[in-house]
């Protein structure tokens, strides 16, 4: 109870508290009237701890001075002058043996100790220095209040039932929250499973819930026209088309059915999930894309034949040579102007 107190010292919500126990064999039903309780035939919500150590009577409730009672048990331990308030090297007790002790991941000594700092200004309000026992009851006797929902200065098993399981509802819908924020932009095998149904459902034309090999070219997209524009050949884009139809018609009847295609699925799925948490992100399905692109590459390779290799140069043609221009004017020793 050392851990609940040191909680009660933070102004925690008692509630907050994980650790619960059932109701102790034998004990009577809580006698209060007109108090909401479990539906018929389920199980009770579990009793937190504090309730069942405080309820000592076992009547099913507990009354405000013993809850006070009890919660200041630890802050008249830390009173060692016993003058009716906490000093800081008092408060800062809590953060060692035996209030508080070392767990395995848990915080250190001194990070305990920075946050009873922090505790301890939240809680000396009026900033003496010192706790007042007035400042320490203060958030013990609202806690108090939040329980006792019919104002009768008794918390009842049917009120902290309710509460408890309120809560436990809240921090059910915020788990909720938190995974679908998590999962936002991932992908689950269910979800890979119905994508690929789904797209199944559409070359499936005559309805019957297989895919024959007729069907499945569909895929391959148009042979010609403005569509097949910038796309492989026809025939290349089949041959592609029929190596995958081979692929999930694993026992080589001719057509998939929904059960090769959650085979199918399967497989890709758990080849994508790298870190096998289960869901796919966005950079996983982006290996894998780059993966099939490289594996479609190294198909084609076997389809297409290389290019043929540029026809060699012709060799020059040897250069003619020049005849001398024949002379102009009158021949080579006749005098000008004779015959």
């Amino acid at each position: 109870m050392r851990a609940t107190i040191l909680l009660c010292l933070l102004a925690l919500p008692v509630a907050a508290q994980a650790q619960t126990t059932s109701q102790p064999a034998g004990q009577p039903p809580s006698q209060s009237t007109g108090q909401p309780t479990p539906p018929t035939g389920l199980a009770p919500i579990p009793l937190p701890s504090w309730f069942v150590e405080m309820d000592t009577a076992k009547k099913g409730e507990v009354g405000r001075a013993d809850f006070l009672k009890h919660r200041m048990k630890s802050f008249d331990e830390l009173d060692a002058s016993k003058d009716g308030k906490l000093s800081l090297e008092e408060f800062l007790k809590l953060a060692e043996p035996p209030f508080s002790s070392d767990q395995p991941g848990g915080p250190t000594l001194e990070e305990r100790r920075g946050r009873i700092r922090s505790a301890f200004q939240n809680l000396d309000l009026n900033g003496s220095g010192f706790i007042e026992r007035g400042e320490a009851e203060a958030p013990i006797q609202s806690e108090f209040n939040q329980f006792d929902t019919d104002r009768d200065d008794k918390i009842t098993e049917p009120e902290l039932r309710l509460i408890v399981q309120r809560q436990q509802q809240r921090q059910m819908a915020e788990r909720q929250q938190v995974e679908a924020e998590r999962r936002k932009g991932l992908v689950a095998l269910n979800e890979l499973i119905d994508m690929q149904m789904r797209d199944a459902d559409k070359l499936d034309k005559n309805n019957d819930g297989k895919i024959s090999q007729q069907e499945y070219l569909l895929a391959a997209g148009p042979a010609d026209g403005a569509q097949s524009q910038g796309l492989l050949p026809y025939d290349v884009r089949k041959r592609l088309v029929l190596i995958k139809f081979q692929e999930i018609d694993t026992n080589k009847d001719g057509v998939i059915d929904r059960s090769e295609l959650t085979a199918y699925a399967l497989k890709e799925f758990l080849e994508t999930d790298l870190n096998k948490d289960r869901f796919l992100d966005q950079e996983e399905v982006k290996k894998f894309q780059e993966a099939e692109a490289t594996r479609t590459q190294e198909l084609l390779k076997k389809m297409m034949p290389p290019p043929a290799p540029p026809a060699p140069p012709k060799p020059a043609q040897p250069a003619q040579p020049q005849r001398a221009p024949a002379p102009s004017g009158p021949p080579t020793g006749l005098p000008q102007g004779t015959r």
